[in-house]
């Protein structure tokens, strides 16, 4: 088995020149599953711990910086992700998954499935909620209102501006050096999901931790073609 990794975009189609080309996008697609009750970094479904996210290209899961967003920062500049708090018997605790994407791509698709719902060493989960956007706790790109019951995939709610975000997504990180030789290679979008759960009825001033919880994130998306439209030389900027 072997495979290969490339710059992209991917674009097909069998009429590619003159007036009628039917060439398309390939769709992307970047997934991670975590396990809240796994707290070791780079093993299998690593959920993350207190003040850390995760990341699943690094094959396995991996600690993950989430950047305050910029596209003319650099060095960027990582965001502060809320640590776990507890206040006699109640508290709340955040874990996450974050994703860098291309910058521009459109996203075509969020899925995110409870697969085992969360239980905890001492109280009661309230409701757990997700907010999807370029930064924590942000919902520029969707938002869940409940992920508590393990019943399959959760709803992402968008918004008609939330959708429009998804058309492009923003300049996140400035990249240097550049990976790639395409205009936009060194500038990268980020896709944060943070799932904040809040319980009650805990350990007076101890803070629980987890006994149970899965989850999956994957995010379908296709990949600007920058030079589209903006060279005057081959490949001309369309699609030969």
């Amino acid at each position: 088995m072997a495979r290969s990794t490339f710059e992209g975009p991917v674009l097909a189609g069998d009429n590619r020149f003159g007036p009628l080309r039917n060439v398309g996008y390939m769709q992307l697609v970047q997934d991670t599953n975590v396990v809240l009750t796994n707290a070791t970094n780079a093993t299998a479904g690593y959920g993350g711990v207190s003040g850390q996210f995760v990341n699943g290209n690094g094959i396995p899961n991996v600690n993950a910086t989430v950047y305050t967003p910029s596209s003319s920062v650099y060095p960027p500049t990582a965001a502060t992700i809320t640590a776990d708090t507890v206040s006699t018997t109640t508290g709340t605790l955040y874990r996450g998954i974050v994703m860098y994407l291309p910058y521009g791509s459109t996203i075509n698709d969020i899925l995110i499935d409870t697969n085992v719902a969360i239980t905890l060493s001492a109280g009661t989960a309230g409701t757990v909620t997700g907010k999807i956007g370029n930064n924590f706790d942000t919902t520029t790109y969707g938002s869940i209102t409940t992920m508590n019951a393990a019943t399959g995939r959760n709803t992402v709610a968008q918004t008609g501006a939330q959708l429009l975000s998804c058309q492009s997504t923003t300049g996140d990180v400035l990249y240097s050096p550049a990976q790639g030789s395409g205009p936009n290679s060194n500038i990268l979008s980020q896709v944060v999901l943070t799932i904040t759960i809040p319980y009650t009825g805990g350990t007076s001033g101890v803070l629980s931790t987890f006994t149970a919880g899965t989850f999956s994130m994957a995010v379908r998306y296709t990949q600007l073609d920058g030079n589209i439209g903006t060279t005057t030389t081959y490949p001309y900027g369309n699609f030969d």
